[in-house]
């Protein structure tokens, strides 16, 4: 047996462990297809379309105006009301019981009074026979009116008491529906404390929230009394007119928009049906339209990719959007007439990196087979009735 060089062997070793230890060469990058358009001028009229909703022109907050404990609330949620309808009730015991004391004290300051007036009365006559002074006399005159600002205090007090008895029923003040139930039965409620929401019936406004820099826009609309068009979703075919008639004079606090509500009339629309509404602004903008699936978001901005028919491969090119309009967006700057710019696929592509032009299967096929060639029938089977 023949024995290996001691250096010999040590190379030999290393080189093994090297190739060993060295990385396997990367996979090719795969060639995706990709659809693609043709870069065309257009010029469009600019659009701003916000999701609405349709509420009613006064909603009010009912509670009742004394404190005590809910016994009963005879409607629910969307029941439709008329102008003074019951619609829950306080345990009236201790108001009862507060009018019936106030009674009380009116019965007993107009004893009080009574008797004052008798004897001012006998005490004038006894001074105009000259039995007392002129100054028991106007003892007694004090002591007349003092009995007659205490009646008049007494029956202040029982007509208090009687209205706050009455508060223990909460009376509709105009028609309309119910929108929301905030107290249960059970429930003891402080005066003023919101129990139902009441929407009036009568004029209907679409209500939207818009972004910041559009509140200048919406202003000057409001002031020059533009109309704008609602579309409901349950109706597409359906478009109303409306006027802005107010806009909020402070952003909200959690989503940063300024609330604008727009008034439609007395359309026969529902509370709370979802609405779209659109601006139609004056001036038209140049520029070219893609589908949405072509733009993306790059660390720069809105970028699309370009593709090179010479060399298959595709490019980052930064655009600049003017709006969008359903599934299309404008783009106003970046592109030129003639480019081809990558439609679908754009989120797995790479600089640099080599396409193909996706084709539908059909058309595969179609391509697969040569021209003038003919297909073989498959043969069918044979019926077995006829055999």
């Amino acid at each position: 047996m023949r024995t290996l060089h001691p250096p010999l062997f040590a190379t030999l070793v290393l080189a093994l462990g090297l190739a060993g230890c060295s990385k396997p060469a990367p996979a090719p990058e795969p060639v995706r297809a990709v659809r693609t358009m043709t870069v065309a001028s257009a010029t469009a009229a600019a659009k701003l379309e916000y999701a609405a909703e349709v509420r009613a022109r006064t909603e009010s907050r009912l509670g009742f105006r004394v404190p005590g404990k809910m016994v009963r609330r005879s409607v629910d949620l969307g029941d439709v009301v008329k102008n003074g309808q019951v619609l829950a009730q306080l345990d009236p015991q201790d108001l009862r019981l507060g009018q019936e004391a106030a009674r009380a004290a009116l019965s007993a300051a107009q004893a009080s009074f009574d008797q004052a007036q008798a004897d001012y009365k006998r005490f004038k006559e006894l001074r105009d026979q000259g039995f007392i002074s002129s100054a028991e006399l106007e003892r007694r005159d004090t002591a007349l009116k003092s009995a007659q600002a205490q009646l008049q205090q007494a029956q202040a007090q029982a007509s208090t008491q009687g209205n706050q008895a009455a508060y223990a029923a909460l009376v509709a003040d105009a028609s309309g529906v119910v929108t929301a139930v905030e107290a249960e039965p059970g429930a003891v409620v402080a005066a003023g404390t919101p129990v139902l929401r009441l929407a009036h019936d009568g004029p209907r406004d679409v209500v939207f929230s818009v972004p910041e820099d559009k509140v200048a826009l919406f202003k000057q609309l409001a002031e020059q009394g533009a109309t704008l068009q609602v579309r409901l979703w349950s109706d597409q075919g359906q478009s109303l007119p409306a006027r802005i008639r107010e806009l909020a004079a402070s952003a909200d606090p959690v989503t940063r928009t300024y609330l604008v509500k727009a008034d439609i009339g007395r359309p026969e629309v529902k509370l709370g049906q979802t609405a779209s509404v659109q601006v139609n602004l004056p001036q038209t903008t140049a520029g070219t339209r893609l589908p949405l699936s072509a733009l993306r978001e790059d660390p720069s901005g809105s970028a699309v990719w370009l593709l090179d028919r010479q060399t298959m491969t595709v490019k980052s090119q930064p655009v600049r959007v003017a709006g969008a309009e359903g599934n299309e967006v404008l783009i106003a700057g970046g592109l030129q007439p003639g480019q081809t710019v990558v439609t679908a696929g754009v989120h797995v592509l790479t600089p640099g990196q080599k396409v193909k032009l996706y084709q539908e299967r059909g058309v595969q096929a179609a391509a697969a087979v040569p021209a003038g060639a003919q297909v073989a029938a498959t043969p069918q089977p044979a019926d077995k009735q006829g055999n």
